[in-house]
């Protein structure tokens, strides 16, 4: 027989400045813990660009863990364009 209350696999990302401000994500949890610190690939303008992102907080939202991760500027790639006067666009991931 199996257990129908099983543990949660994924969670929620929500990130809270940067890039990625306002956007939300699912991870999997390894070995049962959130990742503390991760890289995401996006497009901005076109341009491939890296952004390293850190968990500031959790809370449980209807059963499901949220946790919300802070922009790591000084090891990420700039998320400005190299034109001058030229605003950045969203980032796509």
């Amino acid at each position: 027989m199996t257990d129908a209350t099983q543990t949660p696999n994924s969670y929620v990302v929500e990130y809270t400045d940067g890039p990625l401000v306002g956007q939300t994500d699912t991870r999997i949890f390894v070995g049962g813990e959130y990742d503390k610190t991760f890289g995401v690939i996006a497009l901005v303008d076109g341009i491939e660009a890296n952004f390293e992102y850190h968990a500031t907080g959790t809370r449980e939202l209807n059963g499901q863990t949220h946790v919300t991760y802070s922009f790591d500027a000084a090891n990420s790639d700039s998320p400005v364009s190299d034109e001058d006067g030229v605003e950045p666009g969203e980032a796509l991931v």
